[in-house]
């Protein structure tokens, strides 16, 4: 990793998990977010996961308005540190605790690389 992507992955790092402590706070079922990224594509390649516990709490989540809000405060993170993405729901995704017990065994690393 150049020193250039290594300054932009700490300030990523920062800002979501900025937005993850306002998440958990405000969203049930809410658990971490994490990010992914590769830098010769930035910030085209950007993709944050947002994890929640339960198949039924997402389901919920995304029936809600509580969805774009939380894209709206990822995407006001992500400005306050001069990134920007065109439409920052594409670069969002979400998964679940109980899907990655289920299909990867607990195994985030490996259920985060397929």
């Amino acid at each position: 990793m150049r020193k250039t992507d290594k300054k932009i992955d700490n300030q990523l790092r920062l800002v979501l998990t900025e937005a993850c402590e306002i998440a958990l706070k405000d969203i049930h079922g809410f658990q971490w977010l994490t990010h992914l990224v590769n830098y010769s594509n930035f910030p085209k390649s950007l993709k944050v996961v947002c994890v929640f516990d339960t198949n039924e709490n997402l389901s919920c989540f995304m029936s809600q308005k509580t969805k774009t809000e939380l894209a709206s405060l990822i995407q006001m993170k992500l400005h306050t540190v001069n990134i920007e993405v065109k439409n920052v729901e594409d670069h969002i995704f979400y998964d679940t605790e109980q899907n990655c017990h289920k299909e990867h065994h607990g195994k985030w690393a490996s259920r985060l690389l397929h």
